[in-house]
């Protein structure tokens, strides 16, 4: 292989991703920059910016430019953000690496004040993730929730414009792009669960590529793969998508592992949480199952309208 063509995303963020991940390979390997080009793949999602993703396809118009992509050979991996991701891959593809998770909670960013809860009476609070905005109405039914869509340079951009008198954005995200100093306060796991893969970065290959299978397997992060089973099978099993307002976040301790799950109504008023902890072996079984068990929980009513 005479150079590795490492697929991204065009944002700021994407690149800032793809380069660390360069920057792993380099190091695991030995080798120089040079051996590795950045590919920059426009997608629909970044050019769709007048509605949300769940009225215009959902995931998949983040990656599949990218899979084409990489499935006709024009790269050889692609790097993501791992929540955005389907469930549901193309044939002949696998999301086969991960590295180590960053900071998995979410952000809140003020201009005026510094939490949610100091907002006033009827502010607006600008979000494109119904997650977000279900559990931003769940946490103050006042608000107005009003949609941010565009890469987190633009989101802050219309937050000094005044469009809203805050946001919420993924603290992993601003943290890769140095933005720490933007926040002003960060929301609590429990409060504010996240979306199943948030804060890992997630690399897509070509199944059976030996040579790049070898590559990666370098800077692949266990725990953060065991992790991320748990969480995508209980998406999968939700049938999860840009639809659904659905939080799931897996910790590993040692062989343990301990999974929270959240699916909640858009409009924040009905919840169902399940927790579940088991050996880290068992990971996607340990999703499936908690799938299985907030789903009875909120009965079958629950769910319609989410397609």
């Amino acid at each position: 292989m005479q150079t590795l063509k490492i697929g991204t995303r065009g944002s700021p963020l994407a690149l800032a991703q793809a380069h660390e991940t360069r920057a792993r390979l380099m190091k695991a390997h030995g080798l120089a920059e040079e051996a590795f080009e950045v590919v920059p793949i426009s997608t629909s999602g970044d050019r769709i910016q007048d509605r949300p993703l769940s009225e215009a396809g959902g995931k998949g118009l983040f990656t599949k430019e990218i899979e084409e992509a990489l499935l006709d050979g024009r790269i050889d991996i692609a790097v993501h953000s791992s929540k955005d991701m389907p469930t549901l891959l193309p044939d002949g593809l696998e999301l086969s690496t991960f590295l180590p998770r960053e900071d998995a909670r979410d952000a809140f960013i003020g201009k005026t004040v510094k939490r949610i809860a100091e907002l006033p009476h009827g502010a607006r609070v600008g979000s494109s993730s119904l997650r977000r905005q279900a559990l931003i109405r769940r946490m103050r039914p006042d608000l107005q929730v009003v949609m941010f869509r565009g890469n987190v340079q633009t989101r802050l951009r219309k937050l000094d414009e005044g469009v809203a008198e805050g946001t919420i954005l993924a603290y992993a995200g601003l943290k890769r792009l140095g933005l720490e100093s933007v926040v002003t306060d960060l929301m609590p796991l429990d409060v504010f669960p996240p979306a199943p893969g948030q804060g890992a970065i997630g690399i897509e290959s070509r199944i059976g590529d030996g040579a790049v299978e070898k590559m990666l397997a370098a800077i692949h992060d266990a725990p953060t793969g065991q992790a991320l089973a748990c969480e995508r099978a209980f998406l999968a099993a939700l049938d999860g998508s840009c639809r659904t307002p659905i939080a799931g976040h897996a910790t590993i301790t040692g062989e343990k592992l301990s999974f929270a799950g959240l699916i909640i109504s858009p409009d924040g008023t009905e919840s169902h949480e399940v927790k579940l902890d088991g050996s880290a072996q068992d990971a996607a079984a340990i999703g499936a199952e908690a799938a299985r068990t907030v789903r009875a929980k909120a009965g079958a009513k629950f769910f319609d309208g989410w397609a």
